[in-house]
Formats: C-alpha cells, structure tokens, sequence
C-alpha cells in the first residue's frame, strides 16, 4: 500500500490534526499516513485524534524541526 506524507510545519492547530483527519478519511483501511509538524500543540492534539478514532500512532521527535507522526488506520 502506498503511505501518504503531509508536510504541515508552519501550519498552527488545528490545522495539522484537520489534515490527518482528511487524509485518514480518504485512505483505505490499512494504510498509513506520515506527517511533519512543528506546533508544540500537536503531539497534544495528533494523540486525542488517534486515541478518539482507533488509530496506530507513533511520534518520533524531530528536534528542531518538529515531530514526525506515523499514523496507521
């Protein structure tokens, strides 16, 4: 299955968790969504999305450049 990258850096919340939320609406059952951002509210905000919804998640730390979220649906 092909995986989906979203590149939300800049963008502040809700936007990055709304565009996960698109995208694992649009993916198939299965499939795996990544994202880059660096809102310091998004692990938050990614968390209490994957924990409502059922998903897979991982967050790896990015330094700098924010994290880095693996979605699994």
């Amino acid at each position: 299955m092909a995986e989906t990258f979203i590149d939300a850096r800049a963008m502040r919340c809700p936007w990055p968790a709304l565009r996960l939320a698109r995208a694992m609406r649009e993916a198939a059952p299965g499939a795996t969504v990544r994202m880059a951002a660096d809102d310091p509210k998004a692990p938050t905000e990614i968390a209490q999305l994957a924990d409502a919804r059922g998903w897979s998640l991982i967050v790896s730390e990015a330094g700098a450049a924010g994290w880095t979220f693996t979605v699994t649906r």
